[in-house]
């Protein structure tokens, strides 16, 4: 009888057991389910179910009850903003960390800018009298003329009593005559002011003077190039009337430019009258010297920019109007702290950057920065010389970061709240 009681009490014993293992591998997957689900660049976003993040497309992570037991263990480093990252993991990662130094401010500052002509260099070609076009010569739009080389010849009967008074003039007042002799000097007054007068409808010089050589009454007059340089617009045919003051031709002298740059923000201070500049054109890499120009700089209506304008000298025309080119300013800055431009991040109401700490925690600094000129940020409170602080690989701690602390601060003992901050999926 004994020997079956025992019998019965291991036989109960082991049905128990396979029992306890059953309850315990059935129990196991529910303590392995995900408490929710996360987005990966914005740890704020959360969801009850798999799926893609809406921002970004990346698959959401799960987030599981043991993995926010292991982030609060390290918790007042997380409430900080820091984060635990062995050397091993940031060499994996490629996080790459630098120191911080003082450094001058040295390096240039580039803008785009475009190209036009210099105003003071571009003349409108017009007569003052009603006329027709006989004949016009090489002056397509884009040629380059020379000074009183023949665009155009035109009739106009106003010229021709002009210039038969201008003749008449000069015959009273021949050059042999005394220099105190009093008709002399009356007719030489004479034919300057018919002179005069022949320029003011649109005869050249050279043709009045050619007058003056040949004793003949022209009966057509030429429309001559006011200046070496190229044909802008052209508004003249053969065969063609034209009104007094109709503009036939703009030419514009191209051997010196300006180059209009739109500067942003404090740069507008470096770009100071007289400041020496280069101008780089992008597809040849030619580089010409400028020099900012005294006129007052405009504000664009749309993008609230300056426009700056600077002066270049452009022997061989390579500078043409409307296009795009590079300036590019050399700048010396105060010295100061800096840090590579990476390392600081913006979040529109801070900046802060991760500084190592020791060994493996990287904490979050906010910092105030002063000017940033190419790859260098001016820290100008927030960080002391020598400290150490992520400079490649920073979009990723501070994502880990933020995944973290949404961890820690949520607790271990409970499950967090299922509203997210974003709409859920």
């Amino acid at each position: 009888m004994k020997r079956a009681g025992y019998c019965l009490l291991l036989l109960a014993a082991v049905v128990a057991a396979i029992a306890v293992g059953r309850v315990v591998q059935a129990k196991a997957p529910e303590a392995h389910r995900p408490l929710y689900y996360i987005d990966p660049m914005h740890p704020a976003y959360r969801s009850n179910k798999p799926g893609i993040a809406p921002d970004c497309g990346m698959k959401l992570v799960p987030v599981y009850a043991e993995d926010i037991g292991k982030s609060s263990v390290n918790a007042s480093t997380l409430m900080n903003g820091g984060v635990r990252v062995d050397p091993a993991t940031r060499q994996l990662l490629g996080i790459q960390l630098a120191t911080v130094e003082k450094s001058a401010g040295r390096g240039s500052i580039r803008v785009f800018a475009r190209v036009a002509a210099d105003e003071t260099r571009i003349y409108h070609v017009n007569l003052g009298t009603d006329g027709y076009v006989k004949e016009t010569r090489d002056d397509a739009v884009g040629s380059y003329v020379k000074k009183d080389q023949h665009l155009a010849i035109v009739y106009s009967p106003d010229f021709l009593s002009l210039a038969g008074g201008y003749l008449s003039a000069n015959e009273r007042s021949p050059a042999g005559f005394a220099k105190d002799n009093s008709a002399s000097l009356q007719g030489a007054a004479t034919s300057q002011a018919r002179a005069d007068r022949l320029r003011n409808l649109g005869m050249s010089d050279s043709q009045i003077n050619e007058l003056s050589t040949t004793h003949k009454i022209p009966e057509d007059v030429y429309v001559v190039a006011p200046t070496n340089g190229f044909v802008i617009s052209r508004n003249i045919s053969p065969d063609q009337r034209f009104e007094r003051h109709t503009e036939l031709y703009t030419i514009a002298d191209l051997s010196h430019v300006w180059v209009i740059a739109e500067v942003f923000g404090e740069d507008t201070q470096l770009f100071r009258p007289g400041a020496i500049a280069r101008i780089i054109i992008p597809d040849t890499t030619e580089v010409f010297s400028a020099r900012v120009s005294n006129a007052l700089p405009q504000i664009d209506p749309v993008s609230r920019s300056l426009r700056i304008r600077l002066d270049v000298d452009n022997p061989r025309f390579s500078l043409r109007p409307d296009m795009y080119v590079t300036v590019e300013l050399p700048v010396v800055l105060p010295p100061g702290l800096t840090v590579p431009r990476d390392a600081v991040l913006d979040s529109g109401l801070s900046k802060h950057v991760f500084v190592k700490t020791d060994r493996d925690t990287l904490e979050t600094r906010k910092v105030e920065t002063g000017w940033q000129l190419d790859d260098r940020v001016q820290i100008v409170k927030g960080l002391q010389e020598g400290d150490r602080v992520v400079s490649e690989g920073t979009f990723l701690i501070d994502s880990e970061s933020q995944l973290q602390g949404t961890a820690s601060s949520s607790g271990a003992a409970t499950t967090p709240p299922l509203a997210p901050a974003l709409p859920a999926r």
